[in-house]
């Protein structure tokens, strides 16, 4: 009797061990230098977003909708997918910085407000091939709004933030938008 609890407890703690190792095998702790990771910095990106809906090209396009958006004040159930210039200064013709990639959606019965999810992709400078991702409510009729950054690629890895945006200008007819961005981003 005692070799068969003794032969229990064996195979009790031999489970245990087994268990708690495989569960642990999968992850362990890291110092930031052993990714090369350096001091972690601040950075402050300004850029104009042009949302386009209308025209020959239209940047932002709309690729869904609920059965129910077009009785909606707020157009809620619309989704749009975006590749939107991000340029210096305001006017669509000036230098061009990046690109906004993703999407974003009505996601408020009571005021137009977005759901955005996309990715800020830099082609110029020294960030250029480096993104940044937001996540994030837009208020579009609200003065300033804020958003998060959650994350980043390139120069932006491990990036963390938020962007505040402003309507700089907005067409009513076509719903076409050029809005200001400041992003705060920290990131090593």
């Amino acid at each position: 009797m005692a070799n068969l609890a003794l032969l229990f407890l064996f195979l009790f703690l031999f489970s245990f061990t087994v268990a708690t190792t495989k569960a642990d095998s999968f992850s362990r702790n890291l110092s930031p230098e052993t990714l090369g990771l350096k001091r972690e910095k601040l950075s402050h990106l300004h850029f104009y977003f042009h949302d386009t809906l209308s025209g020959e090209n239209p940047t932002a396009v709309p690729v869904a909708q609920a059965a129910t958006t077009n009785k909606s004040s707020t157009s809620f159930g619309l989704v749009v997918m975006i590749d939107n210039p991000l340029t210096v200064k305001p006017e669509v013709n000036s230098e061009q910085v990046g690109r906004a990639q993703g999407i974003y959606a009505s996601a408020s019965q009571s005021e137009i407000s977005f759901l955005m999810a996309f990715n800020l992709f830099f082609t110029q400078g020294k960030h250029n091939g480096s993104s940044l991702s937001l996540l994030g409510r837009n208020s579009i009729f609200s003065g300033i709004r804020e958003m998060p950054i959650v994350g980043g690629s390139g120069l932006f890895r491990f990036a963390r933030g938020y962007a505040k945006a402003k309507t700089y200008m907005v067409n009513l007819k076509t719903n076409d938008a050029i809005v200001e961005y400041d992003v705060y981003v920290f990131h090593y």
